[in-house]
């Protein structure tokens, strides 16, 4: 009698600015998926919130078709907590590839850990800390962690008209301008005037109400891979050379114009004390499952900076995450088998946490 295959939830979509790019993520991980260990089922999430059970995508995974590079968010609409849950018997792991807000940032974790449905990735509180770039700044000063310099401004409650002079006297000019809350470079301003500053920081409220400005710093800007639970491993470090000012929305996703170095041409020494640190971070954060971790390197300067945290990485065969793995030992589909154990094994554990009082 043949085991029944582990039930895969594929969440793609969602109601944030990065919905688009989060559609070609799904695209690509459906496509590399094991079918002869997984049910796939691919469910998208409007932009209006509703889910819908991708129909197309999954005829043409049962017959062999070539899927879009860009899932549609199409199909009968279902209910969000029967589809997570499954038939009973069935073993559900949901993998959410939901960029930005409501989907990265602990909101679609609390969901599933409220009707227990294993999912892979960080919790609630690191996915939510990890989001918030302004909060994991304050988290990883307290643990240590090396960061560049910084400023962070709330709408409402700080002094708008005050901002600017605050941070140029700071950090000085250039500075860089992201709202707290947005992946995928979204909203993200260089500003080297107090003219611009002010400009970019509208251009940030535009996305959420906490804005943070950073110094500018003249590093080289370095990526490590994190996998794991309690003992994370650590990916060789990738190098981004950027085709503009910066590593930006554009020349993510539209010109694909930055250089991508795997692995990075560092030093041994180098090599081991930023998989180190990731670690650290990854650690500190209480991350869990997956993570990217972002640095700046200035060689002749302070060394290591963290720059941010991604629990939910691009994940198509192009994205720096999955070609980190690769490139350290881990091919793309038993990426996607090692962060469905973990989530498993994370599953279990919580599941023994007594509910007595």
């Amino acid at each position: 009698m043949s085991t029944p295959l582990l039930r895969l939830v594929v969440l793609y979509g969602g109601v944030s600015a990065e919905h688009d790019v989060s559609r070609v993520t799904a695209a690509h991980v459906l496509a590399a998926a094991d079918r002869s260990k997984y049910t796939l089922v691919p469910v998208g999430i409007a932009l209006d919130g509703s889910w819908h059970r991708n129909e197309f995508a999954v005829g043409a995974l049962e017959s062999g078709a070539e899927l879009p590079d860009r899932l549609e968010v199409a199909g009968p609409q279902v209910d969000p907590i029967a589809v997570v849950r499954g038939e009973p018997g069935e073993i559900t792991v949901v993998l959410p590839l939901l960029h930005g807000p409501h989907g990265e940032d602990g909101t679609i974790q609390g969901l599933l850990e409220l009707f227990k449905v294993p999912y892979v990735g960080c919790g609630v509180l690191s996915s939510a800390l990890c989001m918030d770039k302004a909060m994991a700044k304050e988290v990883a000063a307290r643990a240590g962690i090396p960061q560049c310099r910084w400023v962070t401004f709330r709408d409402g409650i700080d002094d708008a008209r005050g901002i600017v002079d605050e941070a140029i006297e700071k950090l000085g000019l250039p500075v860089f301008v992201k709202p707290a809350n947005m992946g995928s470079s979204v909203g993200v301003t260089r500003a080297t005037s107090a003219d611009e500053l002010d400009r970019a920081v509208n251009t940030a409220l535009r996305y959420d109400d906490v804005v943070v400005i950073e110094e500018a710093v003249s590093g080289r800007e370095i990526e490590v891979g994190v996998l794991g639970n309690t003992a994370p491993d650590t990916t060789y470090p990738g190098e981004i050379r950027p085709g503009s000012d910066f590593y930006d929305y554009t020349d993510k996703y539209v010109t694909g114009s930055a250089e991508l170095m795997i692995p990075a041409p560092l030093p041994e020494e180098a090599i081991a004390q930023v998989r180190e640190l990731a670690a650290d971070v990854f650690t500190a954060l209480r991350c869990a499952g997956m993570a990217r971790v972002d640095f700046f390197y200035e060689e002749d300067g302070r060394g290591w900076l963290l720059n941010e945290v991604n629990t939910i990485p691009g994940f198509t065969p192009a994205s720096m995450y999955p070609k980190m793995w690769e490139a350290t030992g881990i091919a793309y589909p038993d990426l996607i088998d090692r962060l469905v154990t973990l989530a498993l094994e994370v599953h279990r554990r919580r599941s023994t946490f007594s509910t007595d009082h």
